[in-house]
Formats: structure tokens, sequence, C-alpha cells
């Protein structure tokens, strides 16, 4: 799917504020509702919008631990990468996982209530043999910045 400015624009807003209402949207991109509805559509038709859903501010209900963590494999092959991937993606505690290029193979953010419960469940994946050959932790004393990025590209630059 080709995106032109209007669809661009479309993504910035509803990024930044997914409740606003048709007219709204339609007004904020100088379109009508149903053409600027329409393109909406097509954007969730191509997977473009995946969906919408809110921030929750996880500290104000539970108590939570962040933690970063650096993962290096002790093998560099499909398998070895689709057997961590796998796991991983079924750990709850982890809310973000990224395969990263240069000195460690994994940087992923881990929830948990507590260090103890952290290192619990680090004990837990190296009994597992995911494969780790080592790992650095970083403990995150303070939130500086949450917000999604929000879309900021030209026409020309998408694909």
């Amino acid at each position: 799917m080709r995106l032109d400015r209007y669809d661009v624009k479309i993504l910035q807003i509803l990024q930044h504020n997914g409740r606003i209402t048709k007219s709204h949207l339609a007004d904020a991109i100088n379109l009508s509702v149903s053409p600027c509805w329409e393109r909406v559509k097509k954007l969730e038709a191509a997977g473009i919008i995946e969906g919408y859903g809110a921030r929750i501010n996880r500290e104000l209900l539970v108590k939570c631990t962040a933690v970063l963590v650096e993962i290096a494999l002790k093998q560099h092959h499909a398998e070895a990468f689709r057997r961590f991937e796998s796991y991983i993606a079924e750990c709850t505690a982890v809310t973000e996982c990224y395969a990263t290029g240069g000195g460690v193979d994994y940087i992923l953010k881990v929830q948990t209530e507590d260090i103890d419960q952290y290192q619990r469940l680090i004990d837990r994946w190296l009994d597992a043999d995911l494969g780790i050959e080592r790992y650095f932790t970083y403990i995150v004393t303070k939130t500086i910045k949450r917000d999604e990025p929000v879309l900021n590209l030209s026409p020309h630059l998408l694909r």
C-alpha cells in the first residue's frame, strides 16, 4: 500500500489520540468524513494500523521493578535464535524484546515485583538451557520518558 500525505497525517493523529472522533480526524486532515474514514479502514485492512488500546500506568496498579537486560547467546545459528525467542515470547515478565546487532544479541525489558523475583526468573532461564552465554542487568531507577514515538515521516520516505 502506497501512503500519501493524508495517510501519514491520519497515522500521526491516531498514534497520538486513538480516541479521536471520525469528524475531528477528518477536520484535522482537511477531508470530509467518508473519504477520511475509508482511508482509516484501508490502513487497518493493510495491517498498518494493528489495533487501538489504552496506555496503562502499571506503577499505579502493582508493585513493579523494571529491569533492562542485555543477553548474548553462546551460539549464533537460526535454531539457537528460534529457541531463545520462542521461550522469551511466552514469558509474561518480558514486556519488550529486541534482537540487536553489535555486542549483544538481545535487549529485553523485564517487569517483576522486585529484584529477587527478577533473579529467580534469570535462574529459570539459565536452568532452561536457552544458550545464554552472558547477561547484563540494568535496574531502572526512574522513567524519564515513556511515550511511543509518533510517526514523523514524509510520504516519500515510506515504502
